[in-house]
């Protein structure tokens, strides 16, 4: 398993093309907007995955599994 200490992230290049399929204006594509949605990202996914961690030890799971990731999804689209 990867250190706690290690960070994981999203690549400036994934995001600024997801980014210019979706917005119009070239100042939302790129640079600082890129920087900001892999941040956003980071800490969604991060989110997700201590949300989902918890559910499975409230159900007394030693191992994350998908339905864990399920049942915590409505109310981390609604946080958001």
């Amino acid at each position: 398993m990867a250190e706690k200490d290690a960070e994981i992230g999203f690549k400036k290049d994934t995001v600024s093309k997801l980014l210019t399929g979706f917005f119009k204006e070239d100042k939302t594509r790129r640079g600082d907007a890129a920087l900001l949605m892999a941040e956003m990202l980071r800490v969604f996914v991060q989110e997700a995955a201590v949300r989902s961690q918890k559910q499975a030890e409230s159900e007394d799971c030693d191992q994350v599994d998908i339905e864990h990731f399920e049942k915590i999804l409505p109310q981390l689209l609604l946080d958001f």
